[in-house]
């Protein structure tokens, strides 16, 4: 199954507050399982003014999907071709 980041322009992201942040991945996850066990959310990076998220998923259309059900904004959908770090030197 490809694995795919998803980035997204929210405003002042950086300042949500953990119940904000919880109320987003309760949200997310509720999404998630309408969906279907297609779709595994791994991880969120939240920066100053984004958030990435790290996706499982069929396609880049159920990742929009999800966006368009939870509300929440879809900028781009990224498919990951190869995953490097510091081993990848050796």
């Amino acid at each position: 199954m490809p694995k795919y980041v998803i980035e997204r322009n929210i405003d002042d992201a950086g300042q949500l507050t953990a119940a904000d942040l919880q109320g987003i991945s309760q949200k997310s996850c509720g999404v998630i399982s309408e969906l279907g066990p297609g779709v595994q959310w791994l991880e969120s990076y939240v920066t100053d003014n984004k958030v990435y998220c790290v996706y499982i998923a069929p396609d880049e259309g159920v990742l929009r999907k999800h966006g368009e059900m939870g509300g929440f904004p879809v900028d781009a959908v990224n498919e990951v071709r190869n995953i490097i770090d510091p081993s990848t030197a050796e």
